[in-house]
C-alpha cells in the first residue's frame, strides 16, 4: 500500500514541472485584468481542458466515486439523455455567449450593469458567503484521500515535536495553489491547468483498462448481476431503492444545468477568459468531447472497485481494505475513503505514482481556480463598489492578493474544524442552491428579458438563498432533535429544486410589480449602436434558418461546422440509444435480461475508450496551438488600466 520509490519520483516531477510552469509565465500578467481574466486571450482548446480540470478537482472525483460505487452505471445511463440537454445548451451559446458580450469581469458586475449596484454587492456577498461554506470541504476532502490513498500515518514527528498530518498535509497542498494565483493570477491557473488536463487524460484511461485487465468483465458482470432488486448496477429502470442517487436526483440535475448556467461562480474567471464570446461557445462545445476520458474514470473505477469488495475471489483483498476504511471515525469518512484505499491495493508501482499526480493536480487545480474566484468576487463585487473608486494597479492586486489568503484560511480551519455529515454532492448541491437558486433567475432575466426589474432580483435571490440555508440548517435540527428519526425529509437535491422553483415565481412577480425603467439591454450586452470593435457580430443573411437553429452563426469557419455536425451525430448516437432502451423497458417491465444490459455496457466502454485516444491527441495539439497564441498576445498587447471591474457609468 504504500508508495515505491518510483512513484514518489513520479509525483516530484509533476510537482516541479507546475512549478515552473508558473514561474515561466508569471512575467505575463502585467495587469488587473490579467489578473482576473487572462487579458480574455484564451482559445477553444485551453478553455475547455483547463475549465474541466477546473471543475474537476480531486474533490469531485471523491465525490463521483462515492456516488457511483452506490448507482453503478445506471447513472452514466441517465447521463446519455442529457447529452441532448447539454449539447443544445452549449452548441445555442446559452447563457454563456451573452454574458461574454458583456465583458464584465464578474457575475455581480453584470447585476450592477444590469440592475443597481446595491443589488451588485448584496449578490457579492451571497455568492461569497455560499462559496466559502461550499468550498470549505474541499481541502479535507482531498488531505484524507493523499493519506487513505499513499498510506501516511496519522502522525509524524519533526526532532522532539509530533504533528498531526492532517492539518499539516492540507497546509501545504493549500500553500502550493496559493502561490499560483499570487504568482500569475488566472494566467497561471490557466496554463497549469491546461497542462495537468492534459496529463490527466492519459491517466483516466490507463487506470480504468489496467483494473479490467486484472479484475476482468467476467467478474464484474457476475457481481453487478447479483445485486438486490432495486439497486441495479446494469438496469436503469431498476434503481427504486437506491437511495439519494436515483432518476430524481438526476431530474432535478438536468434542470438545474439549464437553470444555473453561468450562476455558480467556483470558475468565474473561465467564463471571462475567452478571447471572444465565440471562442467561449465553441469551448463549452467541445467540452463534451474533452469529459469522456474523465467518464471512464469517474464510473467504471468505482464500480470495479465494489467487485473487489463483493466478489470472492478477492476476499483476502476485501478484508484487508475493509480493516483500513473501518478505521474511519463516521460512516461520511468511511464512504470517502472506500475507494483510494482499495486503488492503492490493486495499482502497480509506477501507475499509482502517475494517479497521485494526477490527483494531486486536481487539488491543486480547483484549490487555485476557486481561491482565484471567491477571493477576486469579495474585492471586485463586494469592496470596490462600496469604496466607489478605482484602486492604482497595484493596490488593486494587492488587495486581491490579501483577499485570497483569507479566503484559503477560512476553508483551512474549516476543513479542520467542521465534520462533514452528508454525501459530498448533496452538500454541493444545497450549498450551491444559497446562490444558484435565485441566481439563476436573475442571470437568465437579465440576459434575454427586456422586462426584467430589480425588484424582481432581490426578492429571487433574496428568496432563494433563505431556503438554501434552510436546506443546511433544517437537516442538522432534524438530527440534533430526533425528528422524523433524524431523517430530514428531503435531501440536499430536492431542496435545491425547492429554492430554484421558488425563485422563478419571486422573480416574475417582483418584475411585474416593478415600474421602474430597466436599463438598455443593447448597452449592457453591447450590441447595436453600442458594439465593440473587433467584437462586433456582422448579420449574414447568407446563414440559413437551418443553421441557425443548430446554434450556427455568422462566425463560423468551415472546420466549426465540422466540429458541430460531427458533435451532434456523436449526442445523437447515444441519445438514440436511450431512446430504444428506455422505450423497451418502459413497455415491458425489467424484463430485459442483465446479460443484455452487461453486453451493452461493455460495448459503451470499447467504443468510449476508443474515442478517449483520439480526444487526448486531438486536444493536445489544439491546446498547445492556443498556448502559444496566448501568451503571444499576452507579450504584445496594450493593457487598458480602467479595465478592473470598476462601473464608472453606472446609475
Amino acid at each position: 500500500m504504500n508508495m515505491a520509490t518510483i512513484d514518489w519520483v513520479i509525483l516530484a516531477a509533476v510537482y516541479v514541472a507546475l512549478l515552473a510552469a508558473v514561474i515561466a509565465t508569471k512575467r505575463y500578467m502585467r495587469s488587473v485584468a490579467d489578473f482576473l481574466a487572462a487579458g480574455r486571450t484564451a482559445g477553444r482548446y485551453m478553455l475547455s481542458v483547463a475549465a474541466g480540470m477546473a471543475g474537476l478537482g480531486a474533490i469531485t472525483v471523491v465525490a463521483n466515486f462515492e456516488m457511483n460505487f452506490e448507482a453503478g452505471f445506471t447513472m452514466a445511463w441517465w447521463g446519455q439523455s442529457m447529452g441532448i440537454v447539454i449539447l443544445v445548451v452549449t452548441a445555442s451559446g446559452w447563457v454563456s455567449y451573452r454574458f461574454r458580450q458583456t465583458r464584465c469581469l464578474t457575475l455581480p458586475e453584470f447585476f450592477e450593469r444590469r440592475y443597481s449596484r446595491r443589488f451588485r454587492v448584496f449578490a457579492g456577498l451571497i455568492a461569497y458567503f455560499a462559496g466559502l461554506i461550499n468550498f470549505g470541504i474541499f481541502p479535507a476532502v482531498g488531505a484524507r484521500f493523499f493519506m487513505a490513498f499513499m498510506g501516511l500515518p496519522d502522525e509524524f514527528a519533526i526532532g522532539p515535536l509530533t504533528l498531526s498530518t492532517f492539518p499539516c498535509l492540507m497546509a501545504l497542498l493549500l500553500s502550493t495553489a496559493l502561490y499560483f494565483v499570487y504568482a500569475g493570477g488566472q494566467v497561471a491557473v490557466m496554463i497549469t491547468d491546461f497542462i495537468q488536463g492534459l496529463f490527466a487524460n492519459v491517466i483516466f484511461v490507463i487506470v480504468p483498462l489496467y483494473l479490467l485487465s486484472v479484475i476482468g468483465w467476467d467478474r464484474a458482470v457476475e457481481t453487478f448481476i447479483d445485486r438486490p432488486e432495486g439497486k441495479s448496477f446494469l438496469d436503469a429502470f431498476d434503481t427504486g431503492n437506491v437511495p439519494d442517487f436515483n432518476f430524481w436526483y438526476f431530474l432535478i440535475g438536468v434542470a438545474g444545468f439549464m437553470y444555473s448556467r453561468m450562476a455558480w461562480q467556483g470558475e468565474q474567471a473561465y467564463s471571462t477568459s475567452a478571447k471572444s464570446a465565440h471562442e467561449a461557445k465553441m469551448g463549452g462545445m467541445l467540452a463534451g468531447w474533452r469529459g469522456i476520458p474523465q467518464g471512464l474514470v469517474l464510473t467504471l473505477v468505482p464500480a470495479l472497485c465494489y467487485v473487489v469488495l463483493k466478489h470472492p475471489d478477492f476476499a483476502d483483498l476485501a478484508t484487508s481494505i475493509n480493516g483500513v476504511v473501518d478505521g474511519a471515525e463516521t460512516e461520511t469518512l468511511r464512504n470517502q475513503l472506500r475507494i483510494p484505499v482499495a486503488l492503492a491495493k490493486l495499482l502497480p508501482a509506477g501507475l499509482m505514482g502517475a494517479f497521485a499526480a494526477v490527483m494531486l493536480g486536481l487539488f491543486v487545480s480547483t484549490h487555485d481556480t476557486y481561491l482565484h474566484s471567491w477571493g477576486s468576487m469579495f474585492v471586485q463585487d463586494v469592496l470596490l463598489p462600496i469604496r466607489g473608486k478605482p484602486y492604482t494597479r497595484d493596490e488593486h492586486l494587492n488587495v486581491l492578493r490579501w483577499s485570497i489568503l483569507a479566503v484559503a484560511v477560512f476553508i483551512f480551519l474549516f476543513s479542520w474544524k467542521v465534520p462533514q455529515t452528508q454525501h459530498i454532492m448533496l452538500f454541493f448541491a444545497i450549498t450551491g442552491a444559497i446562490f444558484a437558486g435565485g441566481a439563476g433567475s436573475v442571470i437568465i432575466g437579465g440576459l434575454y428579458w427586456r422586462g426584467g426589474r430589480e425588484l424582481g432580483a432581490w426578492l429571487a435571490l433574496g428568496g432563494g438563498a433563505l431556503i438554501g440555508i434552510a436546506g443546511v440548517v433544517l437537516p442538522l435540527v432534524w438530527a440534533e432533535y430526533a425528528i422524523n428519526g433524524g431523517e430530514f425529509p428531503l435531501n440536499g437535491m430536492e431542496m435545491s429544486a425547492v429554492s430554484m422553483g421558488s425563485a422563478i415565481c419571486l422573480y416574475v412577480l417582483g418584475s411585474l410589480l416593478d415600474r421602474r425603467p430597466p436599463p438598455d439591454l443593447d448597452a449592457v450586452l453591447k450590441r447595436g449602436a453600442h458594439a465593440i470593435p473587433g467584437e462586433k457580430i456582422i448579420e449574414d443573411e447568407s446563414i440559413s434558418r437551418g443553421w441557425r437553429v443548430l446554434g450556427i452563426t455568422p462566425e463560423f469557419s468551415v472546420r466549426d461546422k465540422v466540429l458541430y455536425a460531427v458533435t451532434y451525430a456523436w449526442t445523437g448516437l447515444w441519445v438514440g440509444a436511450f431512446a430504444i432502451g428506455t422505450i423497451w423497458s418502459l413497455a415491458f417491465g425489467h424484463s430485459v435480461d442483465l446479460e443484455i444490459w452487461a453486453t451493452y455496457w461493455k460495448w459503451y466502454f470499447i467504443i468510449q475508450a476508443g474515442v478517449s485516444l483520439i480526444v487526448i491527441v486531438w486536444f493536445t495539439i489544439g491546446g498547445m496551438r492556443d498556448v502559444r497564441e496566448m501568451l503571444r498576445r499576452l507579450s504584445t498587447m496594450d493593457r487598458d488600466e480602467t479595465d478592473d471591474g470598476m462601473v464608472r457609468d453606472a446609475p
